[in-house]
């Protein structure tokens, strides 16, 4: 793409660009070639501005610290989601053309659009339908009686537990398990009990789970992941779940059965959060917190247990002056 098309692409002004020069690809400023773009979204990166390779680089439209920079800019309104749209353009998704792999074990009873690919020693149960577009890469189990949307893409050895339904454009990255048991167990008094989980998982259109992460199914009624919820890898999401649209994860993250997690909500690695609990709309939460109660919506917390972010912080700068306080109060008794 010339840069003249590029900018026109991304909405974007140009400065200092030779409009006839061609992008081939996107990189970052320390490895970007004469034949790629670059960008800068974080100000801790800026110095490589002046030692950069690259044929222009993507800038905010307000950014002035220019005093030494000889490279190509284009300012747009936002660098990082410029960049990801030039990433779009350069590697698009695979497109399905109906390929099947002849090691491939789909039932006679499953319905399949013409276009679908079907990887090696792929199993296919009974009653599954497979809309238009969808990709399924080798190894993935997908039990009987689950649906699946138009354009989804199954990476290697995921697994669908029966009954489970993804919407459309859905992805799982490789491993990832949806609609597996939830744990659920009863105290007899002398072993726990295996409660049948009867529920199913159900992923709306956009979700995307990352490698190795599971999905329970509810154990009464549904676990349900809402529309362009984003998980990492290793997740754990527990039966009859709720989690808001366009909510999302970090790694490790682990949530315990039936509580609800509202929309737009931004979750760090490894937090952990209780049973049957409500997390409001809007909800931040930093790595490693510990949630036990309620949270309001639309505000950031942090610790454990979890508190309000700004009590945290505050609470944190003290921990470092604990052992000259106690010093301190010793002294005084």
């Amino acid at each position: 793409m010339k840069i003249k098309e590029l900018a026109g692409f991304l909405g974007g002004s140009l400065e200092n660009v030779s409009e006839s020069a061609e992008i081939s690809g996107v990189n970052t400023l320390q490895d970007a070639s004469a034949s790629e773009a670059s960008f800068l979204a974080n100000m801790h990166y800026k110095d490589a501005l002046l030692t950069t390779s690259a044929a222009a680089v993507l800038v905010s439209s307000d950014f002035s610290d220019v005093d030494g920079v000889k490279v190509p800019l284009i300012r747009v309104a936002d660098p990082y989601l410029s960049f990801a749209t030039l990433q779009r353009h350069f590697h698009p998704d695979p497109v399905a053309t109906g390929l099947r792999h002849p090691s491939a074990v789909v039932d006679s009873t499953a319905a399949l659009a013409e276009d679908v690919n079907i990887g090696a020693q792929t199993v296919i149960g009974r009653g599954v339908q497979i809309a238009s577009g969808t990709i399924v890469e080798a190894g993935c189990v997908i039990e009987d009686d689950v649906v699946i949307g138009e354009r989804c893409r199954l990476h290697a050895r995921s697994v669908i537990c029966h009954g489970s339904m993804l919407g459309n454009r859905v992805i799982l990255q490789a491993g990832s398990i949806i609609g597996s048991d939830g744990f659920g167990y009863a105290w007899s008094g002398s072993e726990h009990m295996k409660i049948p989980q009867t529920g199913r998982a159900v992923l709306e259109d956009d979700v995307e789970i990352g490698a190795n992460s599971c999905v329970d199914r509810g154990a009464l009624g549904d676990t349900v992941i809402r529309q362009g919820v984003k998980l990492d890898n290793q997740i754990q999401i527990g039966h009859n779940v709720e989690v808001g649209a366009y909510s999302i994860m970090a790694s490790q993250v682990g949530i315990s059965g039936s509580t609800k997690v509202g929309a737009g909500c931004q979750i760090g690695g490894q937090v952990g959060i209780a049973g049957h609990l409500n997390i409001g709309d809007g909800v931040q939460l930093a790595a490693k917190s510990g949630v036990i109660g309620d949270l309001k919506a639309g505000q950031a917390y942090a610790g454990f247990p979890a508190i309000p972010h700004r009590s945290w912080l505050k609470m944190s700068a003290l921990m470092g002056k604990l052992p000259e306080m106690w010093k301190l109060l010793k002294t005084k008794t």
